[in-house]
């Protein structure tokens, strides 16, 4: 079943997704690189992976499900072993007498047809699906983590040797436990079973942290989602110090140390995914708590595009990165996603004829000819001291981690005035925040006007899935927005945009909010940045250099058009990807 390149071509061009000009520069660059005209659409941002899915399946003659909001019979979904499911990317979704319905990426894969149809008797009928289709169900496989936890707690938990936490004990660094007996207690192959286990469901689920956290009587297990906590497993008290011994193991830390916080990092490999893990200790009042943050070791291959950017916006990201110096910031508070944006413009910069170098802490993608260094505190490597190393590495772009001091700030303004595009992020509230905080730095005001191109403020907000219901807003609700955003600015951008037609007023705009089915049961899923982008322009300068606060910063940037990140969502919400709901619970935080 082979597909027509000249019909997709045509196809494209017919359905207006892509232009004559852009198809024909992309499949040059195609036939040089030697990878597939579509793949380098998806990856440039031209058409969305779902997009091109359903048009190879209108090409093939193939139908297309989407299976992402679909709960699948366990008797069907098990007739392919998922070792077989996962390796070749098909599920068994709908099954008669005589046919089984599968849903594949590629169903040019024979090999997999053939397998299943020997192995089960029956035809079977090839459906194209998307990569996000795929990745849902196989999620069904998997036990939740409760049902499969019922199995340890009842065979391995209860029997676990219980051992003083030591907390009143002061006879050694951290209680009353031998390190041999920690490091024994830390080996025992229940607790090995319940740690991989914590650790699989997290990375199956997406989760960016894990919570450990011990209660008076409880061992209390929560996964971040998306930016919100869910509560895991409860597990019994005594399950607590295996568990904490053999994370540390895993991150090389002291097993007799209770007394003092500790710092430290593992990596481990699931399905082709390398995954680090960075893990923190605290000594509380029950016991030690642990978090583990979940960072994917390799770059996510995003787009400026995926990650929420549109527009204007868009155009004034590009229009920076293509400067060979000036400085780009990223502003927004812990887990907004700004070393994700910075990785992203990295990304579009990497080419053979640059040398990119980065100082950061910690290193949360690992990316092929990026120069990546990882702070170290304690033996001196701060920021600051690499950064200055790194200016005599010849480089053309640095990234900074965050800028955290005076003199942090320093190096990178003068790295800029010297030749070189410097990115790097910043802890404020707002893009109009972000000039008052370096100046509390000690930075001249003429030199952040001569060095910053763009400064992006951010914070992410979960997507509604498919599962989503819709309603209009009334008098009441609109007046209410109409005092946190300018809805003149909102419904011009969204026509410009031409999210909606010309004619289209407020009271005709449909708005969705989450429903849950199945596997999503708050209605969410994934998340993506809502933005305000803040350009230097010659009134901005001026009332820089005149010391303005941020609250004149921001006005001014809203006369030049500027985007709040609550009007960036409230189009985000009119295009059904969020809800408005979840834009003002992120935006106000």
């Amino acid at each position: 079943m082979q597909l027509n390149e000249d019909k997709l071509k045509e196809l494209l061009l017919d359905s207006g997704v892509v232009s004559k000009t852009d198809l024909n520069r992309v499949v040059k660059e195609a036939v040089k690189s030697g990878v597939s005209f579509s793949e380098l659409l998806v990856s440039e941002g031209k058409i969305s992976p779902d997009e091109l899915s359903r048009l190879e399946a209108y090409v093939l003659g193939i139908p297309f499900v989407d299976l992402k909001s679909e709960k699948i019979d366990s008797s069907v979904l098990s007739l392919i072993p998922e070792p077989i499911a996962r390796s070749h990317n098909i599920i068994a979704f709908k099954r008669t007498d005589t046919t089984l319905e599968v849903a594949m990426i590629n169903p040019k894969d024979l090999e997999a047809i053939e397998f299943i149809k020997k192995k089960l008797d029956l035809k079977v009928l090839p459906r194209l699906t998307d990569e996000e289709s795929i990745r849902k169900v196989l999620l069904q496989y998997q036990k939740s983590l409760k049902a499969e936890f019922g199995d340890l707690i009842a065979k391995e938990v209860a029997p676990l040797k219980t051992i003083s936490l030591g907390k009143d004990s002061d006879d050694n660094e951290g209680g009353s436990e031998k390190p041999e007996d920690l490091e024994k207690l830390a080996k025992d192959l229940p607790v090995v079973r319940i740690v991989d286990t914590l650790l699989n469901h997290a990375i199956l689920q997406q989760a960016s942290d894990i919570h450990i956290e011990p209660l008076e009587k409880d061992l209390l297990i929560r996964y971040r989602i998306d930016g919100i906590l869910h509560d895991a497993m409860v597990l019994p008290k005594n399950a607590a110090p295996g568990i904490t011994a053999r994370i540390k193991v895993l991150a090389n830390l002291r097993l007799d140390e209770k007394r003092l916080p500790q710092d430290g990092r593992f990596k481990i490999d699931m399905n082709s995914q390398r995954v680090s893990f960075r893990v923190s200790t605290l000594p509380t009042y029950f016991g030690e708590k642990t978090v583990m943050r979940l960072l994917p070791e390799t770059s996510r291959g995003f787009t400026l595009e995926a990650l929420g950017f549109y527009g204007e916006g868009l155009e004034r990201v590009h229009k920076a990165i293509k400067k060979t110096t000036g400085m780009i910031l990223v502003t927004g508070p812990t887990g907004s996603g700004k070393t994700t944006t910075l990785y992203t413009v990295l990304d579009i910069l990497n080419t053979p004829d640059v040398n990119i170098s980065t100082v950061e802490d910690p290193i949360e993608y690992q990316v092929a000819r990026i120069n990546q260094t990882q702070v170290r505190p304690e033996i001196g490597l701060t920021f600051a001291s690499g950064l200055r190393t790194l200016l005599r590495q010849d480089p053309d772009i640095l990234m900074v981690g965050e800028i955290r001091d005076k003199e942090t700030v320093q190096l990178a303004i003068n790295a800029s005035l010297t030749g070189h595009l410097v990115l790097s992020t910043l802890h404020t509230n707002s893009a109009a925040g972000a000039i008052p905080r370096l100046e509390d730095m000690g930075a001249e005001a003429f030199l952040l006007t001569s060095t910053i191109d763009i400064i992006i403020a951010q914070r992410l907000v979960r997507r509604l899935t498919d599962t989503k219901e819709e309603y209009k807003l009334t008098e009441e609700i609109l007046k209410e927005l109409g005092g946190s955003a300018n809805l003149d600015l909102v419904l011009e951008t969204l026509k410009k945009e031409k999210i909606v037609d010309k004619n289209t007023n407020w009271k005709k705009l449909i708005f969705f909010k989450p429903k849950g089915g199945d596997g999503v049961a708050d209605g969410y899923a994934g998340r993506l940045g809502i933005h305000e982008i803040l350009a230097m322009s010659p009134a901005i300068v001026s009332l820089v250099e005149k010391h303005a606060p941020s609250e004149e910063l921001q006005q001014q940037a809203r006369k030049e058009g500027m985007l709040t990140m609550i009007e960036d969502g409230i189009i985000k919400a009119v295009q059904g990807i969020t809800s408005l709901e979840e834009v003002f619970r992120v935006a106000n935080n």
